[in-house]
């Protein structure tokens, strides 16, 4: 199952099923800590300022997602980074139902990022990710993002990478 066989939703994005895919992805991950939370009312702001997300559909079921995320210059300084928030933007939790991995959708859908951020004028890229999701680190380094920071918060030992 390639991503352009999928049903592609960017626009007016139904929450409630993006939510649902969340917590179904987190709750059938091994490590669930390594996606983090969101709440309904933290989305809402993300999207109210900028923000992004991508749904997928394999008929009517929800498959995969990526979320565009604006950068902070706060949360660019807090990982080292010197790259404005107007040139910056952030990836956000790019998820794949367990069904559904192993087909390369998370790699598709960093490129349908890819050319949304330089569609809105964005140069770099920020994200971070468990230092043991070494699926996610693979895809995010093959990508071109090189780790620019490491360090430890509630959810573990984090690596956070800039492209």
């Amino acid at each position: 199952m390639k991503l352009s066989d999928l049903k592609e939703v960017s626009n007016n994005v139904n929450l409630d099923e993006y939510l649902w895919l969340y917590n179904y992805v987190r709750d059938n991950m091994e490590h669930p800590e390594w996606l983090g939370t969101f709440t309904l009312e933290e989305i809402k702001e993300i999207l109210s300022i900028g923000g992004k997300i991508w749904m997928y559909y394999d008929k009517d079921i929800p498959v995969c997602s990526v979320f565009y995320i604006p950068a902070s210059n706060k949360s660019l300084r807090k990982h080292n980074i010197e790259y404005d928030e107007s040139v910056t933007g952030s990836l956000g939790p790019i998820m794949v139902r367990k069904e559904y991995v192993g087909n390369g959708l998370q790699t598709s859908m960093l490129g349908v990022l890819n050319n949304y951020v330089k569609s809105i004028g964005k140069t770099h890229m920020f994200t971070k990710a468990h230092s043991d999701n070494i699926y996610s680190i693979r895809n995010i380094i093959k990508d071109g993002y090189n780790v620019i920071d490491e360090y430890e918060n509630e959810r573990g030992p984090m690596k956070a990478f800039i492209k």
